[in-house]
């Protein structure tokens, strides 16, 4: 019996891999950067409440707002930088490491391919049949694929990265700080906690969408850390504003 390309176990496990590697880095990257606009939101918060909290001037409440916006973003962006620096680097590394086996032992490369086909559920006339024809058509990415996790083509992005980190912290940043100097000084402080609750809890529902956990508790951990972190920031900007007067 023929087997059609369409269905040989080369492109049932290369279309399989490479589809669920795009959609987990996609993913990843959401994920990061709902995180980075969570952040944002509740540092910034936290920052201009406290601000408002020890004195009315929009000015000095401006200022700080938006030292925080910006000194907030690149310290996300450098962090993210050199941690994805260092993941791109690992995987350079193993994709060397692995390249320079395949040409040193072929044969026992080929073995631990079929060991893994079989650990997976294959039976061995299978496996041997998907190992040599895997390694026929791409040996590197077969086994940097179904060994490491790892697709050659998709290797870490760190300015990527970073520019990602920046412009979600700053975007979330933005919400707190627009609040808080659109609003009537008189109520300056309740609009923002609320908006901030807000945008809290779209934020959390996105991430327990894209995480698939249950969207409740997502949004109740976000929405409580938030309005604790502001009421604490409130409260040592009212303590040091009557100290100061």
């Amino acid at each position: 019996m023929s087997i059609s390309p369409e269905r040989s176990p080369r492109g049932l496990f290369h279309r399989n891999e490479t589809h669920t590697g795009s959609v987990s880095s996609r993913l990843n990257w959401l994920r990061a950067g709902v995180l980075g606009a969570n952040d944002g939101i509740i540092s910034t918060a936290g920052l201009v409440i406290g601000v408002a909290a020890a004195t009315s001037d929009t000015n000095e409440i401006a200022t700080a707002g938006v030292a925080g916006l910006v000194a907030g973003a690149v310290s996300m962006a450098l962090g993210e930088y050199v941690s994805v620096s260092t993941q791109r680097d690992t995987e350079r590394s193993l994709i060397s490491l692995e390249r320079r086996e395949l040409e040193e032992m072929p044969e026992a490369e080929f073995r631990e391919l079929f060991g893994m086909l079989q650990e997976r559920g294959l039976s061995p006339q299978t496996s041997q049949l998907v190992a040599r024809e895997l390694t026929d058509h791409d040996a590197l990415g077969t086994h940097l694929s179904i060994e490491l996790g790892i697709n050659e083509q998709e290797v870490a992005n760190p300015w990527l990265a970073a520019v990602a980190s920046f412009g979600s912290f700053a975007l979330g940043a933005l919400l707190p700080l627009v609040a808080i100097l659109v609003a009537p000084s008189s109520v300056r402080i309740p609009v923002t906690f609320i908006a901030v609750l807000i945008g809290l809890a779209a934020t959390g529902a996105i991430s327990a969408q894209l995480g698939g956990s249950p969207r409740t508790q997502a949004v109740m951990r976000l929405v409580g850390g938030g309005a604790l972190a502001m009421a604490v920031t409130f409260a040592i900007g009212a303590l040091l504003g009557t100290a100061v007067a």
